[in-house]
């Protein structure tokens, strides 16, 4: 393959309708359509940041199949790589609109297209074209072919010489069990490059308090950056030479919260694709989570380089 990726990620994209008024789900008439997705949401950002990125799935050969591929195309992702069953159906989901605190998800995902993905589905050129992966949980909790596929994804990055990052992204709902998530996770994580968990995340799969408890935790298994996000207080970062706090952003208005730990990363990620200093990386991180929180649907927020420069900028 001639076309060569900064990044590359996979996963479960999704058809998402969020309601456009607060109440009770079965209560709301009204809905927006939008795509979603945790790797969906970093691979978009770093397009808009101009890092050329792929995304590798499944999708079912219906609407909300099609209406994925065109979303990830309008965002100039690069979906060669996407391929489309008759088998099975894409996943969705809906959101509700809140005033104040995280709104309610419900999804309808199980024996999705996504969750199909196999080792079948490892293409090594794609992967060996693009300099990063990403990965989060999630597809190892969509099924056991979904997590073989990680494994073998994030080995054969590493074996190139790639990096690797992974951010845990929590979803107990999706796992027989938690001490089934804890060791699954803590495993993928022994195999990333630079591993981004919030600290109630942290604490669950450490069973540790303190981010830089924590932190030495993930160091010790032989991640090289641990970067542990703090909510409106920042964020922790550690390696072997170096570590900080990172303070937040101040955010006028909290409006979703939902993809805020996407848009970190989509931070981190770009700036440590352009060689930046690792707390110039979290700041940038701490910058787009806070434009994520101020804005209605997971990726409304993402913005362009001159988009994050201005509000770097504003806030200095």
């Amino acid at each position: 393959m001639s076309k060569q990726l900064d990044a590359v990620t996979f996963g479960e994209p999704m058809a998402m309708f969020y309601a456009n008024e607060p109440g009770p789900l079965h209560e709301v008439f009204s809905f927006s359509k939008a795509l979603a997705g945790a790797e969906s949401n970093v691979a978009t950002g770093l397009s808009r940041l101009e890092h050329p990125t792929g995304y590798v799935t499944k999708l079912g050969e219906d609407n909300f199949g099609k209406f994925i591929f065109e979303a990830m195309n309008k965002e100039l992702i690069d979906t060669s790589a996407i391929s489309f069953t008759k088998e099975f159906s894409t996943g969705m989901l809906i959101k509700s609109k809140v005033v104040t605190g995280d709104p309610k998800v419900e999804y309808f995902r199980k024996n999705s297209a996504a969750s199909k993905l196999s080792l079948a589905d490892f293409d090594e050129d794609y992967f060996a074209s693009a300099g990063h992966l990403h990965v989060t949980s999630i597809s190892s909790a969509l099924s056991a072919t979904c997590r073989e596929f990680s494994i073998r994804a994030m080995d054969f990055m590493k074996s190139q010489g790639k990096t690797v990052s992974m951010d845990p992204n929590l979803r107990p709902t999706l796992w027989p069990d938690t001490e089934t998530m804890v060791n699954t996770i803590n495993d993928l994580a022994t195999r990333c490059d630079w591993f981004l968990p919030g600290l109630s995340e942290g604490k669950t799969l450490t069973g540790l308090d303190t981010p830089e408890a924590i932190a030495d935790y993930y160091l010790e298994c032989g991640v090289s950056l641990v970067v542990i996000k703090l909510g409106p207080d920042g964020a922790y970062f550690k390696s072997q030479d170096q570590e900080g706090y990172v303070q937040g952003f101040k955010v006028d208005e909290v409006v979703d919260t939902v993809g805020a730990g996407d848009g970190f990363a989509v931070g981190v990620i770009s700036a440590m694709l352009e060689k930046l200093p690792v707390a110039e990386a979290v700041k940038r991180g701490n910058a787009i989570g806070a434009l994520a929180v101020m804005s209605p649907g997971d990726m409304d927020g993402l913005p362009t380089r001159a988009g994050l420069e201005q509000f770097m900028n504003q806030k200095a």
